[in-house]
């Protein structure tokens, strides 16, 4: 089986009735990564595969529409009909603590260690995860924020949340895909996102194959963004819709 990208859902900043917040499935073979664990996007997973095997989560950053479902995972790993090593976790610094501190209700600290280890990433961090390398650049957020390139033969580039910046498109440059959020439907000072023509000239920048459009705001229609992104880029354009499994290269 080739690389492949199942779309989990891609809301911001909350679930919609029909499309959780950011969560990915990357496949190959038989290895297995949850990219994002974004509100909601723990049910549909488990659709296209059991938390058994899962071979690892990668996490951009630690705001909840990307992370919150590690709360409800936790509880699946540790006190429910699952039985498994620790899952591998590749998150942000802190990210640990940040999770004990929600999940803690009394004097002894939640282990979290015993559901998830983890490892905390930095700008060039590079794991062996089954039959995939993962290659991990920090971006611009407002936070720790983190895009990650996923090789297998072909790749797929995934922005996280970032402003356009010259860590994503270097990490992107010759991507069989891009997968990149498109939150912002206007240029502000203070933008911490990419606006849809941003999507498509860090997609032209870095020479990718082909555009995903993903995260997109709530101001936008989906094929609006597609639309502004195509006047910035010249290859295949395509919108992140939940449920969607799309091959990669």
């Amino acid at each position: 089986m080739g690389l492949s990208l199942t779309v989990l859902g891609c809301a911001t900043p909350y679930p919609s009735t029909d499309n959780p917040c950011s969560g990915y499935l990357v496949s190959h073979n038989d290895t297995r990564v949850w990219m994002d664990a974004g509100t909601g996007t723990l049910g549909p997973l488990q659709r296209h595969t059991r938390l058994e095997d899962l071979d690892a989560i990668w996490i951009s950053h630690l705001h909840a529409d990307h992370s919150a479902d590690l709360l409800t995972a936790y509880y699946a790993l540790l006190y429910a009909d699952i039985e498994r090593d620790p899952v591998p976790l590749y998150g942000p610094p802190g990210i640990a603590d940040r999770l004990a501190g929600f999940l803690t209700n009394g004097p002894q600290r939640s282990p979290v260690e015993s559901a998830f280890a983890i490892t905390e990433l930095h700008d060039g961090h590079e794991a062996e995860v089954g039959s995939l390398r993962l290659t991990t650049r920090a971006v611009e957020h407002g936070i720790p924020a983190f895009a990650v390139r996923v090789d297998a033969g072909t790749s797929l580039t995934y922005s996280g949340d970032t402003t356009p910046c010259r860590s994503l498109t270097e990490l992107a440059s010759g991507t069989d895909v891009l997968l990149c959020e498109a939150e912002s439907a206007v240029k502000t000072p203070d933008m911490a996102h990419h606006t849809p023509e941003d999507a498509g000239d860090t997609a032209t920048s870095a020479g990718a194959g082909r555009l995903i459009i993903t995260h997109v705001g709530r101001f936008l229609t989906p094929q609006e963004a597609v639309t502004r992104a195509s006047a910035r880029y010249g290859g295949e354009v395509d919108y992140a819709t939940p449920g969607t499994t799309f091959t990669v290269g």
